[in-house]
C-alpha cells in the first residue's frame, strides 16, 4: 500500500494512533495503549483511505458538489431547529471548505443573520489543540496554516456548543476518518464543555470501520447528503451547554 505494503493486515482488535498521528506528532501516541505492527498496519490503511476517498471526491463535478452541499444544509437547518432552537443563543463552529469539502458557507452566514456567533477552527500551534475565533460575512480573512482562510488574529476567540468535523471519511458508529494531524481529536479532548459535534461529508464517503483505538472520539452524530448517518444518543441533547452567544470565550 503506497509502495509500502500492498496487503492490508491487522490483526483484529482496536488499533493505530488516531487520524494517522503518531507518525506526525509522534508524541501523541500512547505506545502502550496498541501493537506497534497493528499500528502501523492501520496507518497505511488510513492513508491509502484517505487518498482514495479525497481522490473520489474531487473527482466529482462542481454540480455534484454543490447538491450534496445543498442537501446537507437542508439536514443540518433541521437538526439545529429540531434539537437546538435554530442555534440561537449558542456558539456555532463551522468550516472553511477546501480540498473538495461541502460548501456550507451560505448556512454560515445565515445563522450569522439569525443571531447566532459563528466561528471558525485555526491551527495557531502546531501539534495543539485548535483555538476558535469569531467569523462574520464582513470578516477580512487572512491565510492561515497550510493557506486556508481563517479570520484574524484580533478576531475575538470563543467556545463552541455545537461543532461541525468535516469528514474524510465516517462510519455508521460515529467515528471520523480526518485529514491526520490529530487536531480535532485533541481538540475535543481540551474542550471542556465539551461541543456537540456533527460530523458533516459525503453519502459515498463511509467505511465499514475505520478500525478505532483508544484515542478516536466518536461524533455525537454523522450527517451526509443522505440525511443523519449515526445519531448514539438518539436525542442530540447532550453536552450543549457551552457558553452562550453573549460571550467571547477564553482569550
Amino acid at each position: 500500500m503506497n509502495g509500502e505494503d500492498d496487503t492490508f493486515r491487522c490483526r483484529g482488535g482496536l488499533s493505530s494512533p488516531p487520524c494517522y498521528a503518531a507518525e506526525i506528532a509522534p508524541e501523541y501516541f500512547d505506545p502502550l495503549a496498541v501493537d506497534p505492527g497493528q499500528a502501523r498496519d492501520v496507518a497505511r490503511w488510513r492513508k491509502a483511505e484517505r487518498e482514495r476517498l479525497r481522490a473520489e471526491r474531487q473527482a466529482l463535478s462542481v454540480t455534484e458538489r454543490q447538491a450534496v452541499g445543498a442537501a446537507l444544509m437542508v439536514h443540518l437547518r433541521r437538526v439545529l431547529d429540531e434539537r437546538f432552537d435554530g442555534g440561537r443563543g449558542r456558539v456555532f463552529s463551522a468550516y472553511w471548505p477546501i480540498k473538495g469539502e461541502p460548501d456550507l458557507r451560505p448556512l454560515m452566514t445565515e445563522l450569522h443573520r439569525r443571531g447566532v456567533v459563528v466561528a471558525l477552527p485555526i491551527v495557531e500551534t502546531r501539534a495543539a489543540p485548535l483555538v476558535f475565533r469569531r467569523w462574520t460575512p464582513e470578516t477580512k480573512m487572512v491565510r492561515g496554516d497550510w493557506n486556508i482562510p481563517v479570520p484574524p488574529p484580533d478576531a475575538p476567540m470563543e467556545t463552541p456548543a455545537i461543532a461541525l468535523a468535516p469528514l474524510v471519511g465516517w462510519s455508521a458508529d460515529g467515528y471520523r476518518l480526518g485529514y491526520g494531524g490529530g487536531y480535532f481529536d485533541r481538540t475535543l479532548a481540551a474542550l471542556r464543555p465539551r461541543p456537540f459535534v456533527i460530523g458533516v461529508g459525503f453519502e459515498t464517503a463511509r467505511l465499514r470501520t475505520i478500525f478505532p483505538q483508544p484515542h478516536d472520539i466518536t461524533l455525537d452524530l454523522v450527517l451526509t447528503d443522505a440525511g443523519v448517518r449515526s445519531d448514539p444518543e438518539g436525542t442530540g441533547s447532550g453536552r450543549v451547554s457551552g457558553p452562550p452567544a453573549s460571550g467571547t470565550g477564553p482569550r
